[in-house]
C-alpha cells in the first residue's frame, strides 16, 4: 500500500519540474528548486495529509523556492523587451514552424499570462485550481487567459 506521499505528492514531480523550468530556464536550477520543495514536503508530510489542497501547497512552495533562488543570486530584475529562446528537448525535436512560433511567443508574454496559459493549456488545470495555486481571483485567471489567447491569435495572424 502506498503512503500518502507516494500516492499524492510524488506523482506531481513531472508537472512541478515543467513549472520550475518555465520559471528558472535552467535544468539544473529547476532540479535543485524541485528537490528543495520535495524535501520541505517530506518534512511536512503529516501536515500535508490534513490539507484540502496539497497540490496547491506544492505549487506555491515551488514558486517561492524559485523566487528565493533569484533573490539569493540577485537575479530579480525587470525583463523589459528582452528576447527569449526556448531550449526544451520537445521544442528542439518538433519541426513545426507554428509550434516554434507559439513557444517563442509564450516566452514573451507577461509572467501572469504565461503562468495561467501554462497551467490551463499545458497542465490542464481548471480555472478554480489555477486561481488557488496562483493565489489570484477567478476573474483574474479568466482575464489573463483571455489576454494570452488573444495576443497569441494576433501574433500568429501577423506571422502568416
Amino acid at each position: 500500500m502506498k503512503t500518502f506521499f507516494e500516492a499524492h505528492i510524488w506523482p506531481l514531480k513531472s508537472k512541478l519540474y515543467r513549472m520550475a523550468y518555465l520559471w528558472v530556464k535552467d535544468r539544473d536550477i529547476a532540479n535543485d528548486v524541485l528537490q528543495q520543495v520535495f524535501e520541505k514536503a517530506w518534512r511536512q508530510k503529516n501536515d500535508l495529509q490534513k490539507m484540502d489542497n496539497p497540490t496547491g501547497w506544492m505549487v506555491r512552495s515551488l514558486k517561492n523556492e524559485a523566487l528565493q533562488h533569484f533573490r539569493a543570486n540577485k537575479k530579480l530584475e525587470p525583463l523589459g523587451d528582452q528576447e527569449f529562446e526556448v531550449e526544451t528537448p520537445e521544442y528542439k525535436e518538433n519541426t513545426s514552424e507554428k509550434l516554434k512560433l507559439v513557444f517563442n511567443f509564450l516566452e514573451k508574454l507577461p509572467e501572469k499570462q504565461r503562468e495561467v496559459f501554462q497551467l490551463r493549456e499545458v497542465e490542464g488545470l481548471t480555472y478554480e485550481e489555477i486561481a488557488e495555486y496562483l493565489e489570484v481571483s477567478l476573474d483574474q485567471v479568466k482575464v489573463n487567459l483571455h489576454r494570452a489567447r488573444k495576443s497569441l491569435r494576433e501574433y500568429l495572424i501577423q506571422k502568416k
